[in-house]
């Protein structure tokens, strides 16, 4: 019987690479559309990852307020940099950033859950009061590329164990756990806080005096 990723896999959009030079070294840039959803994701592949083993992999969510505008009310920006300079340093290894804004409730939705931890909610309790589970990531896309692109095993770049079980569940074989973490800054500190207590994720406690040096604005 067909496991579910390689039902999936036969209906995956995946676009011809091009080449990407960028500050954290050269890559292969794929496109590629998720049947079951839509969406548009991004691959970036360094060197030669088809049949090889234990490839340095990150799975990273689109946060367009943290990658882009550099916000530090999360570790988004920050993990994704700090990715981006270990698969840079590495033989190969790939990032797929995958469009799933606010863990996937979408930047409008992921606005009014900021505007309700303005007034005292922390993210999973925010995302509750709008309709919304605490988190409504898949990463069965994820893996299906992983397939495609002809992975046969990884060393995933995560905090989350949630991501090692739903890769896992699609066939993907991760062989080790890279821990990817940011310092925290005055701003972060209860999110990273959140996602540790009530997320599950494999974190240090932050350490007070680091955020309150972090001030927001500051690198």
């Amino acid at each position: 019987m067909p496991s579910k990723a390689a039902e999936l896999c036969d209906n995956i959009l995946l676009s011809v690479p091009a080449r990407l030079p960028t500050r954290y070294g050269s890559f292969r840039i794929h496109a590629f559309q998720c049947p079951a959803t839509g969406e548009d994701h991004v691959a970036l592949v360094k060197g030669t990852i088809a049949r090889r083993e234990n490839v340095l992999v990150r799975l990273h969510s689109e946060c367009v307020t943290g990658d882009v505008f550099g916000s530090e009310r999360c570790d988004c920006g920050a993990q994704l940099d700090a990715a981006l300079k270990k698969i840079g340093r590495a033989p190969q290894g790939a990032l797929l950033y995958l469009a799933q804004e606010g863990r996937g409730i979408g930047i409008a939705n992921k606005v009014a859950a900021y505007h309700l931890q303005d007034h005292g909610l922390d993210t999973v309790d925010a995302n509750r009061v709008l309709g919304f589970p605490a988190d409504m990531r898949s990463y069965k896309c994820a893996a299906c590329v992983l397939r495609v692109l002809g992975v046969e095993s990884i060393r995933l770049m995560t905090n989350n164990p949630a991501k090692i079980e739903a890769l896992e569940s699609y066939g993907v074989k991760v062989t080790s756990r890279i821990p990817l973490e940011v310092p925290a800054t005055a701003t972060s500190a209860r999110y990273l806080s959140t996602k540790r207590d009530r997320l599950h994720h494999l974190l240090q406690p932050p350490k007070e005096q680091d955020a309150q040096k972090r001030r927001p604005g500051t690198r």
